[in-house]
């Protein structure tokens, strides 16, 4: 088998560098690297010496100092700087992640460089500022709406239809992006994944488990998560295991943390929640095998019925006893696997999942076994990043 050809990219992100997220550290600084594909990336900086670049060509950091309007005009002056700057014979594609201001200078730039345009869309973010905004009073909410919806409009009629291709979380992602007019021959699900290297390490101890039937979640505290759901589950859960506990291994903003265990405290189960903050990868899956069960809920509707949630993969390919409601991507993968609970969206139906996998521990994780091999196999960065570098050669002219 010929070795693939090389492939360079300048790649745009909204992240702070180095990133945690693995759609970007893992896929592009670890596992395209090996079909041949490379970047240069350029972040926000979080303010610490500059790190190692993380497997990438070479990783470029914008200050964020002098406040939020000039570190964001700084930002967006090297990203357009970086841009006008790209040769033909150096990049074979400028690709922005996430951001539509750059999104569409990029565009622009692309047409006089003479260089393909890649928009990549890991998330709604138009939508989901647009659903915040309406959530909320004041003028500060209401320019953030009129925000959310000028770039709504940029991003579907002007920058999306000009890329040579759209990269988008999920197929209901793309089903949504072809529904605003950009054709399905131009949109490439690429949907999250897990680095089953990783997870293979050895290790350091084994799981610690207590008496008590614990629940675990793993992942972002954000309100839009609707966790004081998960909470209420708890208590119709604890009818049938009255000890049972929940470990929210995560974290994000004080006060949606702070409104988690002002609900847990009304419900009476302030000892039954434990909130861990945030914690590396590594510590976080030591904690979650110590659970009875690991549960991923996320809330239907528009934001995030377009996602591909991460925990769930990472349940399955640790072999945990799981629960997941039904959004899409994730109703896709437990019904594939057939490695865990797949319960719709209610508070009741999510306890009596959860009550199912605590009645019967031991088919629990005989079930759960079939986890590991199947995210190998379907959502491992690996294969995740073979399909993506065949895509990436295609679309660019480029033979691997």
């Amino acid at each position: 088998m010929s070795k693939p050809s090389s492939l360079k990219l300048l790649v745009l992100a909204p992240e702070l560098l180095p990133t945690h997220r693995a759609d970007v550290a893992t896929l592009f600084g670890k596992y395209l690297p090996r079909h041949g594909i490379t970047c240069d990336l350029i972040g926000r900086s979080d303010g610490k010496p500059a790190p190692a670049p993380q497997g990438y060509a070479s990783m470029h950091r914008v200050s964020g100092a002098g406040g939020r309007l000039r570190s964001e005009l700084r930002f967006v002056g090297t990203c357009v700087r970086k841009v006008l700057g790209a040769r033909r014979g150096e990049y074979a594609a400028l690709q922005v992640r996430d951001m539509v201001t750059v999104g569409l200078l990029t565009m622009l730039a692309a047409k006089l460089r003479g260089l393909p345009f890649v928009y990549w869309m890991s998330f709604p973010m138009c939508e989901a500022r647009i659903v915040r905004a309406r959530e909320q009073a004041g003028l500060r909410a209401r320019i953030v709406l009129a925000k959310g919806m000028i770039e709504h409009w940029l991003l579907y009629r002007l920058v999306l239809p000009a890329a040579r291709h759209v990269f988008v979380q999920s197929d209901t992602m793309a089903e949504m992006v072809q529904g605003k007019g950009v054709p399905a021959s131009k949109i490439t699900a690429v949907p999250m994944g897990v680095d089953t290297e990783l997870l293979a390490a050895p290790d350091t101890a084994p799981p610690v488990r207590g008496n008590a039937p614990q629940i675990a979640y793993l992942g972002t505290l954000d309100r839009l998560r609707r966790l004081d759901e998960l909470i209420d589950a708890l208590q119709l859960v604890r009818r049938r295991h009255p000890t049972a506990t929940l470990l929210l291994i995560g974290g994000g903003e004080p006060a949606d943390a702070a409104s988690l265990v002002a609900h847990a405290t009304k419900l009476g189960l302030q000892d039954a929640v434990k909130i861990t903050g945030w914690l590396p990868s590594g510590d976080a899956w030591q904690l979650l095998r110590g659970a009875d069960v690991a549960v991923s809920y996320i809330p239907r509707g528009l934001v995030y019925d377009v996602s591909s949630p991460t925990k769930i993969l990472e349940y399955l390919a640790l072999g945990m006893p799981n629960v997941g409601n039904d959004i899409p991507d994730q109703a896709w993968v437990l019904r594939n696997s057939d490695a865990g609970w797949l319960t719709r969206t209610t508070v009741e139906a999510l306890a009596e999942a959860l009550c199912e996998v605590l009645d019967d521990p031991e088919y629990a994780r005989a079930r759960a076994a079939k986890g590991p091999a199947f995210i190998e196999n379907t959502r491992s960065y690996r294969v995740l990043a073979q399909q993506l570098a065949a895509r990436y050669h295609g679309q660019l002219g480029v033979q691997g």
